[in-house]
């Protein structure tokens, strides 16, 4: 069996470092001891509820959410952000469809406290564009690293993101540096490449991941462009995940497991880079195998 690196692991050393460097370097409009209290929120209600639903527990999912909050979220009330910590754990146990959490946990507890408060508010923080292009290399390099396990949702998403932005700016005469200047966003990292990209909470089949991020690209579009509101992807994210089971249901595929390798080594090249594995037989196949959480 492969017993290549977890993928939780280099995320949460990226965004450990991302967050250390905004911290230090960049001036992030946070602070130590908030994202500190954050994570151990976040970690703390992971064991809380593991005991509740008699599951071992695993702080690594439970870190990343720490970790992307701290990053993300801003509020004047640190009440409500160490509630979006609760939010986000404890959505993975109790919002759930045939053993498979919906929502990425990040995303629905921004979403969840954009709606009830107007004191919470997304930042991408002051990047610079050293930060930005640095931090891009390692989004790319967790790809390479991880052999795509998801990968294919994430190339898809940024090619409909970036082809509508682009787009749009062409039919109204706006020059390219708009839409270039739109994606030098450190928050549309952070959602590229551990949010759209969760395997726990994207379509168990490649084709229903590419819909699926076709259909978030779409949503955000209408959302920032028609509705006029801001974080237009966060929101589009959220309303699209309720389509998964749908796209499940048709476009059906095994399940992801984080314990277990999305593919074998050494066979199958050209649909291992793919994402694919062989079964016991041999015979490649699409899917990946599950249990929850």
């Amino acid at each position: 069996m492969d017993k290549r690196l977890d993928p939780r692991l280099y995320q949460i050393g990226a965004l450990t470092l991302l967050l250390a460097y905004g911290l230090t370097a960049l001036d992030f409009d946070t602070t130590v001891f908030r994202a500190v209290a954050i994570f151990a929120t976040a970690i703390g209600t992971q064991a809380i509820c593991s005991r509740i639903w008699s599951v071992r527990f695993d702080p690594r999912s439970a870190a990343i959410s720490g970790l992307s909050l701290s990053l993300l979220l801003r509020s004047n009330s640190i009440a409500l952000v160490l509630t979006s910590a609760v939010i986000a754990v404890a959505s993975k146990f109790v919002i759930r469809w045939r053993g498979k959490h919906i929502f990425n946990p990040t995303n629905f507890a921004i979403v969840a406290l954009m709606l009830a408060s107007p004191r919470v508010w997304v930042s991408p923080g002051q990047w610079g564009n050293v930060a930005f292009f640095g931090f891009l290399i390692v989004c790319l390099g967790g790809l390479v690293v991880n052999r795509a396990a998801r990968g294919d949702v994430t190339y898809a998403f940024i090619a409909a993101w970036s082809a509508i932005l682009i787009g749009r700016s062409l039919w109204l005469g706006e020059p390219l540096t708009i839409p270039l200047h739109r994606m030098e966003n450190g928050a549309l990292l952070l959602f590229t490449f551990f949010m759209i990209s969760d395997p726990k909470t994207t379509p168990d089949s490649r084709a229903g991941r590419i819909l699926f991020a076709a259909i978030v690209a779409l949503g955000g579009a209408y959302v920032q462009f028609k509705l006029f509101r801001t974080n237009g992807i966060l929101w589009s994210l959220a309303a699209s995940s309720l389509l998964v089971p749908l796209i499940d249901a048709l476009l059906t595929a095994e399940r992801y497991s984080w314990n277990r390798s999305p593919f074998a080594v050494g066979r199958w090249p050209l649909r291992n880079l793919l994402g694919e594995r062989p079964t016991a037989n041999g015979q490649p196949e699409g899917g990946l195998s599950c249990p929850a959480a």
